[in-house]
């Protein structure tokens, strides 16, 4: 979760390698005009150190964030060496002749701003070193984040305002680096410039060596940007604005902003896959109630019928006993009735809870017209009571199909009841239904279902299926978004065929 603890990928080490050799080619096209003069640019410096302080101070901060989330210790180092970078460069802009100032605002002219160069780049390699050499070894600080932030902090300015101090004030007993103008350097000046660089590339060479995670790779390209301010000065022999001078600078800003691009940029990443990881989340969640919801909403659709159907029965069976004399064939015919009812319920909530729990339905060789018999069979006092005339037109041929009888009854029963239901203003010498089952020419077996009711509205026909959307007063709208769900997953389909004022038909269509 911390980036600055990422394990390095591809990607990233194939951008940090093309950066490498984009400021290598730069380089090998500036060298021949390292040395010759390109004017005085008084804004220059103060412009480009004030940017690559505030970038590497910004990126100590969040160095410092990444630590209190994980506190490991090498990462305080970093941390430590970008305030040393940040504040010696701001504290050479002050200095710097013609930058806030025609003699700068603090130290000498000549050696204040050299010698803040060099703790500038003698502090930050030996902190990106300590972490090199920390990095692998202890995880974890024994004092808190906060404690260890401070201390931190403290020892981190403490030393800077040390060495600030000696740099203003004893220039003088200090060795030299310019003694008859900024444009000439003593003999001090290369040998500083060659210890620089010998330190850079220690400090390269052993990140390379102990390289595992994406700050390293960066540190490591970070550090290598900053060998030209010394290659340039050891080659060209003067520092100060001429062309090598200004390219080296321009090395140097890249420097501060590549580790900070990289922290802000795999940070945002990650809080956008923290953000996306979340709203999935709440979506399961959601889903999860909506599930429960629609699978409670599924059970008491389908059981209405059946339970309705129970508490009819019943009341014609009283009316039976009731009778002189009683008419037991009837009764015994009623109980029979009442007894599948109660079986209905039973296999209505058993294969409602298989579709929304994903248990193991038992799907067989089944023959989709013997399921349409029998619910013919059962909804026989409902369509008589309704005044329905059934017209069947079943094939000859086979018609089985790979489903779970139950749930197959289920889906013709949501069909037919809808049918029953849509023919209720129909006058009753006009109710039929139609069911007829066919094979077509891809192998799979079709059973339409065609009543004469009103038919759907077209502003309707594209939400029929969606659950919760419903036509009619009192319902739930469910029976064809579970019917859609049941027959979709016998790699089937459920659709509206046809519609209009004379009725509509629903066809089942389902592979042989």
């Amino acid at each position: 979760m911390v980036v600055a603890l990422m394990p390095s990928t591809p990607q990233h080490r194939a951008v940090a390698a093309g950066v490498a050799v984009v400021m290598l080619a730069v380089s090998a096209l500036v060298l021949p005009f390292v040395n010759r003069p390109f004017g005085r640019i008084d804004s220059f410096l103060p412009v480009v150190q004030t940017v690559m302080s505030a970038a590497d101070l910004i990126t100590a901060t969040l160095l410092f964030a990444q630590y209190s989330v994980q506190p490991h210790s090498a990462l305080l180092a970093v941390a430590g060496g970008y305030i040393f970078a940040g504040s010696f460069a701001f504290l050479q802009t002050l200095s710097f002749p013609g930058s806030y100032a025609p003699n700068g605002l603090i130290g000498d002219v000549y050696n204040t701003p050299a010698w803040f160069f060099v703790l500038w780049y003698t502090t930050f390699p030996l902190s990106i070193l300590a972490y090199a050499l920390m990095k692998d070894r202890g995880k974890t600080s024994r004092v808190s984040t906060t404690a260890s932030i401070a201390i931190t902090l403290t020892c981190v300015f403490g030393t800077i305002a040390l060495l600030s101090l000696l740099a203003i004030n004893e220039t003088k007993h200090l060795p030299q680096f310019f003694t008859t103008g900024l444009m000439l350097q003593t003999p001090l000046s290369n040998q500083f410039n060659i210890g620089l660089s010998l330190l850079g590339c220690l400090v390269l060479l052993v990140l390379f060596v102990r390289r595992r995670t994406v700050l390293d790779l960066w540190l490591m390209v970070t550090v290598f940007a900053a060998l030209p301010n010394f290659l340039v000065a050891i080659y060209a022999g003067s520092a100060r604005f001429s062309v090598g001078w200004y390219t080296a600078r321009g090395f140097a800003l890249i420097a501060s902003c590549l580790l900070l691009a990289v922290l802000v940029t795999e940070m945002t990443v990650l809080y956008s896959r923290l953000a996306s990881a979340l709203v999935m989340q709440r979506r399961e969640r959601a889903n999860r109630i909506f599930s429960i919801d629609a699978a409670t909403a599924a059970i008491a659709h389908e059981i209405r019928s059946p339970l309705g159907a129970i508490t009819l029965n019943a009341d014609t069976a009283q009316k039976q006993l009731d009778a002189q004399p009683p008419k037991l064939d009837e009764l015994r015919a009623i109980l029979k009735d009442i007894e599948g009812a109660s079986l209905r319920v039973n296999e209505t909530i058993t294969s409602v809870r298989a579709l929304f729990k994903d248990a193991a339905h038992q799907p067989a060789m089944t023959s989709i017209e013997d399921v349409a018999r029998q619910v013919l069979r059962l909804l026989q006092h409902e369509l008589q009571f309704n005044e329905v005339l059934v017209a069947t037109e079943f094939r000859a041929e086979a018609t089985f199909v790979h489903a779970d009888p139950g749930q197959l009854q289920q889906v013709i029963l949501n069909l037919l009841k809808n049918a029953i239901e849509a023919m209720a203003s129909t006058p009753p010498s006009s109710r039929r239904l139609n069911i007829e089952t066919w094979i077509d020419q891809n192998s799979f077996v079709l059973l339409s279902i065609r009543d004469t009711g009103a038919g759907v509205l077209p502003q309707e026909q594209t939400h029929i299926f969606e659950p919760f959307y419903t036509t009619k007063p009192a319902g739930m709208g469910l029976g064809l978004a579970i019917s859609c769900t049941i027959i979709e997953k016998y790699r089937g389909r459920l659709f509206l065929s046809k519609t209009g004022p004379q009725g509509s038909t629903f066809v089942i269509s389902l592979p042989r």
